[in-house]
C-alpha cells in the first residue's frame, strides 16, 4: 500500500484483528531512511514503490549499505518513495491463496511454502505446495488469519496473503518462549490474481481467474460449478494428495558474468512446475525440466569435490546443488541449515533421502526393487544408469 493514509488504515485494521505487522516506515529521502532504520534497528529491507520484482531494493546490514540501497531505491521509484522495514532473514515464508464471494463465503484454495527462507524474493524461491513443514496448529493459525484479512478488507474474488513464520529454535534463533505459538508477521496482501495465484491454480486445478470473474458478475461460490469434478461447487476447498514443486529458471547460463546472488530483487525469467506423489520425485522432475545443460541433481561443481574447499550455501541459483553436495560430504543437517540461513531440516532430510539412494545405486547390484525405490524418488533412467554403470536403454529395458 503506497499512500501513507491508506497504509495507516490498513495497519489499524490488522491491529483490530490482532494480526502482527512488520515494523516499517515510508520514506522519501536518505535521511528519512536512516532515521527509520535507527528506529527499527539493522538489518532492514528497502522496498521501492511502484517497481516490479523488487527492482532497486535490497537488504542493508550496515549503515553504508543502507545509504547505498536507499539511494538506489529512491532513484528506481517513479514517485521517489521507499519502504524501510524490519528484516526477518531466516524465517519461513508461507503464502495462502484465498477466495471470497459477495455473500461473505471464504475458502482457502491452496497454501504454499518456500524452501528458501525469508531474504529471497518469492519469484526467486523454490516453492512447495501444499506446505510440508507446518504443524496442523500452525497451518490453521495462518489459514484463519488469511480468512480474517480477506473478510475484513471486503475483497470479492481471489487474494494472496503472505506470512513470515518463525523457524525452529535450533535453526534460527528468535526471541520468545518456545512453548508459545510460533510468532508470525503479515508480509503483504495482494487483492488480485498474482504470480502465486497462477501457481496455485495450476497446482490444484481450481480455476481462480474464472471463478473470480464469475464472482465479479454477482455469482456466489455455491452457485459456480466445479470445473474439475463437475459434481461439486467452487465452494469446496481443493484437497491435494500429491506434492507440487516450483523452481525458478534463471538466465545465468546466458549471462555467465552476472551476479548470481539472490535477494529481494527478482532475477528469474521463468519457472517450471512438477507434480508427483512425494517431494523428492517432484523435485527431481522439476530440476530436469529446467533444461540447464542436461543438469540433474547429480551435478556438482568440480571444486566442490575437493573436501578442503567450502561449498557456498548462500542464496544463489546453485544453492540447491550446494546443499546436496554438502550432505554428500556427511555434514550434519543442523550445520547445513545454519549455513544456509535457515533452510528447514525437513527439506534437508528429503535431500538426504536422495543422497542415500545415490549411495545404494552405487554400491548395490541393480534389481527390480531397488529400481522401483529409485523411480519413486524421481530418478531418471539416465541418473540410474550413471550411478549403476549401465546405459539408459538397459535401465529402460
Amino acid at each position: 500500500i503506497r499512500r501513507a493514509e491508506d497504509r495507516e488504515l490498513f495497519r489499524d485494521m490488522l491491529a483490530k484483528l490482532g494480526e502482527p505487522v512488520l515494523e516499517s516506515e515510508i520514506c522519501h529521502t536518505i535521511d528519512e531512511c536512516v532515521a527509520a532504520a535507527e528506529k527499527i534497528g539493522l538489518p532492514v529491507v528497502i522496498r521501492p514503490a511502484y517497481t516490479l520484482g523488487g527492482t532497486g531494493g535490497g537488504m542493508a546490514f550496515t549503515w553504508e549499505q543502507l545509504r547505498a540501497t536507499a539511494e538506489s531505491g529512491l532513484e528506481a521509484s517513479p514517485i521517489t518513495q521507499v519502504l524501510v522495514e524490519k528484516n526477518l532473514l531466516g524465517w519461513k515464508e508461507v503464502e495462502y491463496e484465498v477466495m471470497r464471494d459477495g455473500a461473505g463465503n471464504c475458502i482457502t484454495i491452496c497454501n504454499m511454502e518456500n524452501l528458501d527462507p525469508m531474504g529471497v524474493h518469492t519469484g526467486d524461491s523454490i516453492v512447495v505446495a501444499p506446505s510440508q513443514t507446518l504443524s496442523d496448529k500452525d497451518y490453521q493459525m495462518l489459514r484463519s488469519s488469511a480468512l480474517r484479512i480477506i473478510s475484513e478488507l471486503g475483497i470479492e474474488g481471489g487474494c494472496n496473503v503472505q506470512f513470515s513464520l518463525a523457524p525452529r529454535k535450533d535453526v534460527c534463533d528468535w526471541k520468545g518462549d518456545p512453548d508459545d505459538p510460533l510468532p508470525y508477521h503479515v508480509i503483504e496482501v495482494n487483492p488480485r490474481v498474482s504470480r502465486s495465484s497462477a501457481l496455485a491454480s495450476k497446482a490444484t486445478g481450481y480455476p481462480i481467474a474464472r471463478v473470480a470473474a464469475k464472482i465479479a458478475c454477482g455469482k456466489t461460490l455455491d452457485e459456480i460449478p466445479n470445473a474439475v469434478t463437475r459434481k461439486t461447487t467452487a465452494a469446496f476447498e481443493p484437497a491435494l494428495d500429491y506434492c507440487v514443486v516450483k523452481i525458478p529458471r534463471w538466465p545465468f547460463d546466458k549471462f555467465a558474468l552476472g551476479d548470481r546472488r539472490l535477494g529481494t530483487q527478482m532475477k528469474a525469467t521463468g519457472e517450471v512446475m512438477a507434480i508427483d506423489r512425494g517431494f523428492e520425485a517432484a523435485l527431481n522432475k522439476a530440476v530436469r525440466s529446467l533444461e540447464v545443460g542436461g543438469r540433474s541433481l547429480l551435478w556438482e561443481r568440480p571444486e566442490w569435490r575437493n573436501p578442503e574447499n567450502e561449498i557456498p550455501l548462500v542464496a544463489t541459483d546453485e544453492r540447491l546443488w550446494g546443499l546436496i553436495a554438502e550432505l554428500r560430504r556427511g555434514t550434519p543437517m543442523l550445520e547445513v541449515a545454519h549455513r544456509s540461513n535457515g533452510v528447514d531440516p525437513w527439506f534437508l532430510e528429503r535431500l538426504l533421502n536422495i543422497v542415500n539412494m545415490e549411495r545404494r545405486l552405487l554400491n548395490e547390484p541393480l534389481h527390480p526393487e531397488l529400481l522401483r525405490d529409485a523411480k519413486r524418488l524421481g530418478f531418471s533412467d539416465e541418473m540410474v544408469g550413471q550411478l549403476a554403470d549401465r546405459l539408459p536403454e538397459q535401465i529402460r529395458a
